[in-house]
């Protein structure tokens, strides 16, 4: 990408616009709070729009990041939006106040799925540009959206800074340059980082004794032996997280890279480790097949750098000697030589979103497929036995569904009556459903019928 051109002055005079301006929901997030912060130093880029439920900690939140109190207008209704100067910034706690005429894009950012949905529809509609980051929205309806956007002639994306776009951005990038794509994917968010002097491991702000790992700081001969072994070390804790099935299904619709194992693999893994353990297993590594994507806990020393959620993909290597030179400079190839995995150890949330907002208004360019396809479904197995008339409740950090395990299935595999995972959150369970049951849509009641309309249509 050229940056150098994608920001010149005369990028903004041949668009026509001297400012992009977005409306953002989910405005008092802690995505939204990255986005505010950097728009204050970038002078061609205004929020225009700002919607969430808490008007009051939104307005706390702008006039902490250094945000006129003067500028900062609390609209009730639809005249009160109306009314708002230009250059003012209106305050709405309703996605129905998103005034299309005040933005030219919309960074949608509830996490809600069908709120998400309903206001990246109402934008499209009105031929205005959607960036998504509620990846929920995107697992069930993103498919639909594109092509409705493709339609209104205006771009459906997701945004960078977020794992999927940057991923989706890097894949796109290894195909540029005709790399064979082995596997693809990212770091799970917490590193599990070993004191080798104390025989403890700390993942965010819990610690725990791990000591067999520092016979296991290596990697065996044996692949698949040392993964098991550290993942025996662990002692069942919890690796995985509602949150990466979902990005790795908007990874997958708009790569065309589907999941190895429902459950994906999750290896506990080094850096340096990924092109010998994203191998297929006929070279010793942990693939069934190529073209897959995947995601993996980081293990590091306290004094080694973090993977930081960043996004790799590992390719097959095609000229032996070029790669050696590249491993000779530090690059990660495997030890037959046969692969090598090339990453970006960041993501930088709204810091980087901007790019993407450019880029849709005034480019016209998407991050990932112009038309991506529905190849995976996100769906969700009964973690326990579910009684009918259980309300499937969403929520926590990850949007977890209560008493559902989330699974990525390739559509071609998966029944036909599968129910997108975040289709079903806060539905109603229609009968009983035993403990590692798929769930159906007939499973369920009090689905959000619009939401359903969308998903069957990107399916079909």
């Amino acid at each position: 990408m050229n940056f150098e051109l994608l920001f010149s002055p005369s990028s903004f005079s041949a668009a026509g616009l001297q400012n992009v301006r977005y409306a953002l929901t989910g405005a008092h997030g802690g995505f939204a709070r990255t986005l505010l912060a950097q728009t204050r130093v970038i002078a061609r880029l205004q929020p225009a729009v700002l919607c969430d439920l808490n008007l009051g900690g939104l307005r706390a939140l702008c006039l902490e990041l250094g945000y006129d109190a003067a500028q900062l207008v609390d609209c009730t209704d639809a005249a009160d939006v109306r009314a708002v100067s230009p250059g003012q910034i209106a305050l709405v706690p309703d996605v129905s106040l998103l005034d299309p005429d005040r933005f030219d894009i919309l960074v949608e950012a509830t996490g809600n799925p069908s709120v998400g949905y309903r206001a990246a529809r109402a934008a499209l509609q009105a031929k205005r540009h959607v960036a998504m980051v509620s990846k929920e929205v995107d697992a069930v309806a993103g498919v639909a959206l594109a092509r409705f956007a493709a339609r209104q002639g205006v771009v459906y994306t997701t945004a960078d800074g977020d794992q999927p776009s940057n991923l989706i951005g890097w894949v796109t990038w290894a195909r540029t340059l005709g790399l064979e794509i082995v596997a693809a994917g990212k770091s799970s968010e917490y590193d599990l980082v070993f004191d080798e002097a104390t025989g403890q491991v700390t993942q965010l702000d819990e610690t725990f004794a791990a000591p067999e790992l520092a016979n296991l700081m290596t990697l065996g001969e044996d692949v698949a032996a040392t993964l098991a072994a550290r993942r025996h070390a662990l002692r069942g804790r919890k690796t995985s997280a509602t949150a990466d099935y979902c990005e790795m299904s908007v990874v997958a619709t708009n790569t065309g890279l589907v999941s190895d194992v429902e459950l994906l693999h999750y290896p506990v893994a080094r850096t340096t480790e990924l092109a010998d353990i994203y191998a297929l297993r006929e070279d010793g590594g942990v693939l069934s097949r190529a073209g897959v994507i995947d995601v993996f806990n980081m293990l590091r020393r306290p004094d080694e750098a973090s993977f930081a959620g960043g996004v790799f993909v590992v390719v097959r290597t095609h000229d032996a000697p070029t790669w050696a030179m590249l491993a000779q400079k530090g690059h990660v190839v495997s030890r037959n030589g046969r692969y090598a995995c090339l990453y970006l150890p960041y993501h930088f949330m709204g810091v980087e979103t901007p790019v993407t907002l450019f880029e849709a208004v005034l480019h016209g360019r998407p991050t990932g497929a112009a038309q991506p396809t529905q190849c995976v479904v996100l769906g969700g197995r009964a973690s326990a036995d579910l009684k009918a008339g259980t309300v499937l409740q969403m929520g926590g950090h990850h949007h977890d569904v209560t008493g559902v395990q989330a699974v990525l299935l390739e559509r071609g595999s998966a029944p036909a009556d599968v129910a997108p995972l975040y289709l079903a959150a806060h539905a109603k369970l229609a009968r009983d459903v035993a403990a590692g049951e798929l769930l159906t849509l007939d499973d369920l009641q009090g689905m959000d019928e619009v939401l359903l309309g969308a998903w069957r249509a990107g399916a079909a």
